[in-house]
């Protein structure tokens, strides 16, 4: 059995900015194969120190990480009361996170005070696998996807080879593109992406912002693991956050768990590998 869990992480913090421990959250996962989606370095701890290495280290993974963007990291809101957000949390004075990179941000964000005092880094994705007897790294690659000409940031997929239990399996993470911003013409790459890119075994994890039915008809011959709403984590109504199986891969126990400091909820599935 393998065991493989997503989580979005809003780079360590809430929408106030108040930080949260990610370590001690993806601890409780117990997985052989993490995903991570807004994962944060700060530009002045330098490569190989953000959020995904740190939490790699304290828990044994190994990590490949891929940034998708440049952005900053605001500080706690002096502000903050008991919700996750503020009441109008993405004005340019109230933003928790920045990020661009494919076009600069309106002149009004970049002007704020909020923004100017925030902490630039890079934001970007991450796969993480623990090893163990029958679980081998063998290699990894980036696929990088199409520049999107609404979105302001970068998009790709972390592919990574493994040989689990002595079968050999493709691990894909990813965080996809809204649906307004054209990521159907997304969706269209990766799936011939993958084709060829992944092993016929594979598992696809991440923040695909949008719901399973799109997904898997964009994805033909991919299955959905879990099934449940994820997003926003503090009262959910849709699920954005995926893990997609193909070949000969079979589901076992799977769930949505519960809130853990940032706007979507983790996903966990258990596989069995045939």
């Amino acid at each position: 059995m393998l065991t493989v869990a997503n989580f979005n992480m809003h780079a360590g913090v809430d929408g106030w900015g108040r930080p949260f421990d990610p370590i001690a959250v993806c601890a409780t996962f117990e997985a052989d194969v993490l995903v991570l989606e807004e994962s944060w370095t700060n530009d002045a701890d330098g490569p190989g120190t953000g959020q995904a290495e740190r939490i790699a280290a304290a828990l044994g993974y190994q990590v490949v990480t891929c940034p998708l963007a440049n952005g900053r990291l605001a500080r706690p809101h002096p502000d903050a009361t008991a919700s996750w957000l503020p009441r109008l949390g993405f004005r340019a004075e109230n933003r928790a996170l920045y990020v661009s990179s494919v076009r600069p941000l309106p002149a009004r964000e970049l002007a704020s005070e909020r923004y100017r005092r925030a902490q630039p880094g890079t934001w970007g994705i991450a796969v993480l696998t623990r090893p163990r007897d029958d679980l081998v790294v063998e290699g990894s690659q980036i696929l990088h996807l199409p520049s999107l000409r609404r979105d302001r940031v970068r998009r790709a997929a972390i592919v990574v080879d493994i040989t689990a239990e002595g079968r050999p399996l493709s691990v894909v993470g990813t965080h996809m593109s809204h649906l307004q911003y054209g990521s159907h013409l997304h969706y269209g790459t990766l799936y011939s992406l993958l084709r060829t890119a992944a092993r016929p075994d594979a598992v696809l994890l991440g923040d695909m912002n949008l719901w399973g039915p799109p997904v898997r008809a964009f994805l033909r011959g991919w299955h959905r693991a879990v099934k449940g709403r994820t997003w926003p984590a503090w009262n959910p109504h849709s699920q954005i956050d995926h893990i997609l199986v193909r070949g000969d891969v079979r589901v076992g126990k799977a769930s949505v768990l519960p809130a853990a400091g940032s706007d979507h909820r983790p996903v966990r599935a258990e596989l069995i590998l045939r």
